[in-house]
């Protein structure tokens, strides 16, 4: 199975942390040339000191802002300008904070619509030209099970991500014919930095020891325990790789088997 990413070159978005950061260092692994895209410089620059080198991979970062989508597009597209064609994007961000969407206020909305519909569009929309033309194009976004089956307490995460998913299926139809592919990845319960704020806010709303929410969480998941970061980006790693090829339009949930659904 050929796995093996030399000269490719890879664009991770939010990651300097968590699926992110796994990714990158997955993608790396395989040989690819990474660049990393996040807001803290600093981080961006010691994850990339941790990425695999060869000797002859070039990996980079841009630091930019999600909640300025127009302004991240330009700097990807300045990036490509100066550095060449991008054969992979994986788009992923930190998800919009956890509440009822009953309590939800119309600027959370608009707020996480930005941060992955317009700017996982943007970026595509810069990348695709040097995907069709290099021959080698795959796009994959991380979203949520909540694509496939909504989440408690996370509702305007799951209407965006949900929106996500339908948008990624329309590209994948439309970009197909130049032999890119666009996928899905869809993590359950991974032991993130976000899942941890979950749990702590879901205790502190119900009045609960974290422990005990914890553990009602790990029950619903069949495999018995929360995933690993690294799980994620095997999933991300394989889609990216040219074994992947025929495979187009999916949503892969990598959480356990806690998703009831199909």
């Amino acid at each position: 199975m050929n796995l093996d990413l030399k000269n490719k070159r890879a664009i991770v978005c939010g990651s300097t942390q968590g699926i992110g950061k796994a990714v990158a260092m997955e993608l790396a692994s395989l040989g690819a040339n990474v660049t990393l895209i996040a807001r803290n410089e600093s981080a961006l620059k010691q994850v990339k000191s941790e990425l695999i080198n060869n000797g002859s991979q070039l990996h980079s970062y841009i630091c930019a802002d999600f909640n300025e989508p127009q302004k991240l597009k330009e700097l990807v597209d300045q990036f490509i300008q100066r550095s060449g064609v991008v054969n992979i994007l994986v788009n992923n961000t930190g998800g919009p904070p956890s509440g009822p969407i009953i309590n939800a206020k119309s600027e959370e909305f608009i707020t996480a619509f930005n941060n992955h519909l317009i700017c996982n569009h943007l970026l595509t929309q810069v990348c695709m030209e040097g995907m069709k033309q290099s021959g080698y194009g795959r796009i994959i976004n991380v979203i949520s099970t909540s694509v496939k089956q909504a989440l408690p307490n996370l509702g305007v995460s799951n209407t965006i991500r949900a929106a996500v998913g339908n948008w990624a299926k329309t590209m994948a139809n439309e970009l197909a014919k130049f032999g890119i592919t666009v996928n899905n990845v869809l993590p359950g319960a991974t032991n993130t930095q976000r899942l941890a704020t979950i749990i702590e806010n879901k205790a502190l709303k119900t009045n609960s020891i974290k422990d005990d929410v914890k553990n009602e969480m790990i029950h619903e998941i069949p495999l018995g325990r929360f995933g690993d970061s690294a799980e994620i980006a095997n999933a991300v790693a394989f889609l990216a790789s040219p074994a992947a090829a025929y495979i187009t339009g999916i949503n892969l949930p990598v959480d356990g088997g806690r998703t009831s659904s199909l």
